[in-house]
């Protein structure tokens, strides 16, 4: 009974707070109906969102992944909001107050451990696309998705931008050799960001549909979070940290396994995907939204590395080749068949 009354007093000391009177909202506690699981996560509204283009079975796989990899990416992305924020006061009105004190380590390190375990997650069930659907039916299908591609993602791109600074997401022909001394501006940089050469035809250099449709929709809001996170992305609140707190083994690791869990296994196994899709004997087929995924996929073509300066030179050199070249070998003999 004290403990109820403790309760009470504490609800009435923050409603009067607010210049609210507690007794108008138990009486409306009392009126509410109870939660449902089903009400809670709106699943009746959840399990109506999958839209086939077509008839074909393997469609439905093709749309619940796809949507599954979207909300894997809102939770990392929910991981690396916090990370950006954290060190901030915030005032009784919710407003920021500015930067009370830097990052603290074990925050860090907890956060990144959760987006690894998402993008861990996502990759070991990526097998669904790889070996999930039926081939002719994938090939026949997605036919009527052009020009729509999941480089359209405008979460994965969010993720990068929130992960690492700019200048290490740039091509590498524009890569500078210390990124860390890049004084160029955000919107500079953003003119070579790496993704934008996969949808555009190596041949004309002309961008294809589906990045004249991804930059219309995306690019002021994706600039607009570049300049945000521009000085408390992942790599900006690691270097906040003392150089004794730069040194702890289970940070290092867990940064280190999102550079490869990003940028290494990610991508690998779309391209694992795409080889067995788009691969065969008569020649490979052109991915729905025409990028270039035999050179956009393969990590060590496009070596991009969120935290270089935590890698050994002989690490970069051979950054994502084991696996891609495994891929490889099996895509010429899908070919040889």
């Amino acid at each position: 009974m004290d403990n109820l009354n403790d309760q009470l007093e504490k609800l009435k000391a923050k409603y009067e707070s607010m210049g609210q009177d507690i007794n108008a909202y138990l009486g409306g506690l009392l009126l509410s109906n109870y939660l449902t699981y089903w009400d809670y996560i709106h699943l009746d509204t959840l399990l109506t969102l999958q839209s086939p283009k077509t008839d074909f079975p393997d469609e439905q796989i093709f749309i619940i992944y796809h949507q599954i990899t979207e909300l894997y990416f809102k939770l990392s992305l929910h991981e690396l909001e916090q990370i950006s924020k954290n060190g901030k006061e915030i005032g009784e009105n919710g407003k920021d107050q500015g930067w009370k004190e830097k990052i603290e380590v074990d925050f860090l390190t907890a956060r990144i451990k959760r987006v690894n375990s998402y993008f861990e997650s996502l990759t070991k069930s990526f097998e669904i696309m790889v070996q999930g659907m039926e081939k002719e039916q994938f090939l026949r299908f997605r036919m009527a998705l052009l020009p729509a591609s999941g480089f359209q993602s405008a979460q994965y791109r969010m993720i990068e931008i929130a992960s690492t600074s700019m200048a290490n997401l740039v091509q590498k022909a524009h890569r500078n050799e210390q990124p860390e001394n890049d004084d160029r501006s955000i919107e500079e940089l953003f003119q070579y960001i790496y993704w934008k050469q996969g949808a555009t035809e190596s041949e004309t250099g002309k961008k294809t549909l589906t990045l004249e449709q991804f930059e219309q929709k995306y690019t002021k809001p994706l600039l607009e979070m570049a300049q945000r996170f521009k000085d408390c992305n992942v790599w900006e609140k690691y270097k906040q940290l003392t150089t004794d707190e730069q040194k702890n083994q289970e940070l290092l690791i867990q940064l280190r396994q999102l550079d490869v869990n990003v940028n290494i296994n990610w991508p690998l196994m779309h391209y694992k995907s795409a080889v067995r899709y788009l691969s065969s004997k008569d020649g490979d087929a052109p991915a729905t939204g025409g990028t270039n995924w035999q050179k956009y996929l393969p990590p060590r073509l496009q070596l991009r590395v969120f935290y270089p300066t935590l890698w050994s030179q002989d690490e970069l050199d051979n950054w994502g080749r084991g696996w891609v070249e495994e891929v490889f070998a099996s895509s010429l003999n899908v070919k040889g068949a």
